[in-house]
């Protein structure tokens, strides 16, 4: 444990041995992120988004009517909790990325047109 330095600097600049970790965890959070929007894109392309996004428009689906809405709320909730702990434990790279990754997907989803809107 590093003894020196005012502990609030201690803080917020953790051991660079913790750093690595962050940066590790970083990488992987932004894995997982991609893999879940992609998830939510692949099962959206059945019945939900419009021919002029997905290139064919598959069936209409009425029970998708909340799929949009639910997966940007998913998107949303996951950025929050998932940043929340990431500030608990001082992986400040880690909440960055999930503080801009995720909302700016639900953002992009958002903006899909679909057979509904």
């Amino acid at each position: 444990m590093r003894d020196h330095g005012h502990p609030f600097v201690r803080l917020l600049l953790p051991a660079p041995a913790y750093l690595r970790f962050d940066r590790a965890l970083a990488v992987t959070v932004l894995l997982a992120d991609l893999w879940l929007v992609s998830g939510v894109i692949v099962l959206g392309a059945d019945g939900i988004f419009t021919e002029e996004w997905m290139g064919y428009p598959g069936m209409m689906d009425p029970g998708g009517q909340g799929y949009q809405a639910a997966a940007v709320a998913l998107l949303r909730a996951t950025a929050w909790w998932s940043a929340l702990a990431a500030v608990l434990g001082r992986c400040w790279t880690t909440t960055a990325v999930q503080l801009s990754v995720l909302p700016l997907s639900a953002l992009w989803i958002a903006s899909f047109d679909t057979y509904y809107t």
